[in-house]
């Protein structure tokens, strides 16, 4: 058995983990993580076939002690990430029914002018030399404000949600303390109590947000979704939709500014944004790591993991692969043949792809269009945590 002496909890690694993914992918694609307790595919291959093969499911077992974790494990026994068909096929099919309906292209304009809004605030504030943080002031608001404005969160109750989602998802990361447990219930039970109210609402004067369209929808075979389940879904869809826009935004915006060769490309042909925003989720991955369990004994990568036993996808690994990737660790973007894994792969394909990319296209697009410089101030805070890779603070001074 390869084991992988790779340390998630070293600072250097967590502030940069493909010099290590690369060594690692080098040895062999897929291996044993003691400290982890499960198999890491760091190939591009090896990680897709995690994320595709029908026999490596997603297995929710309930955080144990039950009673401590009563809310959490409630958002996540019902959450269509957790779930495998046919259970998943009836509820992806009952969010999608709803999705259809023309809720993202809907919000593409006001999604457009607010990004402008938020970045013209910004080069107010900077000045042309004041650093201002680019996070606070538009990564973390902007997609927020798109997921209440498509569930119809009133505006009073807006600020309540970012603090909520990350103290759930805090719950991802390994190593946690019981002050990050508890908080992360806390949240999940405010968070779980506060859909009720308003789904509630919603069941009495219906409107045209995505809330009211999942508490009426039903599909052709009359199935509609519980409400445990509609609580679930509007959870996921914030937490799962905004952290990962607001990591690429940071990350992304981060990896411009260390190359401003590319960052003078994309402004000089604006018309690359689209295949930028591809480029930007693969050269530095909102999401790292990706548990599936097997349901039977899986060959992969040339070991077999057990039934019962846990492999994930590295999904940041995958996208740095050089036997798919051309140069995979330089920035290019105008790379066209992407073929990277960001947004998951097979039956758990991220749901909210299309309303990500016309968010990250907006405020990036804002960027280009609202500045004429960008510079870094002094170095970008990253966060501490490995699974979900983000940026704590990014400070950039910005020129009209």
């Amino acid at each position: 058995m390869t084991a992988v002496p790779l340390d998630l909890s070293d600072p250097a690694v967590v502030a940069d983990p493909y010099p290590a993914f690369a060594a690692a992918r080098a040895q062999a694609p897929v291996q044993w993580h003691e400290g982890l307790q499960l198999w890491l595919a760091f190939t591009h291959a090896e990680a897709n076939a995690v994320l595709r093969d029908r026999r490596l499911g997603r297995i929710w077992r309930d955080r144990e002690p039950a009673e401590r974790f009563g809310s959490f494990n409630l958002i996540h026994r019902n959450a269509i990430l957790e779930m495998e068909p046919p259970d998943h096929t009836r509820l992806r099919r009952l969010i999608s029914t709803a999705f259809a309906r023309g809720h993202v292209e809907r919000l593409r304009p006001w999604v457009q002018e607010l990004a402008r809004e938020l970045v013209d605030g910004l080069v107010e504030r900077s000045g042309g030399s004041e650093p201002v943080d680019v996070l606070s002031g538009m990564a973390e608001q902007l997609p927020v404000d798109v997921i209440a404005e498509l569930l119809g969160v009133p505006h009073a109750d807006r600020p309540l949600l970012r603090p909520w989602s990350n103290a759930i998802v805090k719950m991802y990361e390994y190593g946690r303390t019981t002050e990050v447990e508890e908080a992360a219930e806390r949240a999940a039970a405010e968070f779980v109590a506060y859909l009720r109210e308003l789904a509630a609402g919603r069941r009495k004067n219906l409107g045209e947000d995505l809330i009211s369209h999942l508490v009426s929808v039903r599909d052709a075979e009359g199935d509609r979704l519980t409400e445990d389940e509609l609580v679930t879904t509007c959870i996921l869809l914030l937490n799962a939709g905004h952290e990962a826009t607001v990591n690429v935004s940071g990350n992304g915006l981060l990896a411009l500014l260390e190359h401003p060769e590319q960052l003078q490309r994309l402004r000089d042909d604006p018309g690359l944004l689209p295949t930028a925003i591809e480029e930007l989720m693969r050269f530095d991955s909102p999401l790292q790591l990706f548990e599936r369990t097997a349901t039977e004994d899986v060959g992969i990568g040339g070991v077999t993991v057990p039934a019962g036993q846990k492999i994930a996808a590295l999904l940041g690994a995958a996208n740095r692969d050089p036997a798919v990737f051309t140069e995979p660790d330089r920035l290019d973007v105008g790379r066209t043949d992407n073929p990277h894994i960001s947004f998951g792969a097979g039956v758990h394909f991220c749901i909210g792809a299309p309303l990500a990319r016309v968010e990250l296209q907006a405020s990036f697009g804002a960027l280009l269009e609202r500045t004429s410089r960008l510079e870094l101030a002094y170095p970008a805070r990253r966060r501490p945590e490995f699974v979900i890779r983000g940026l704590r603070e990014l400070p950039v001074v910005l020129t009209s």
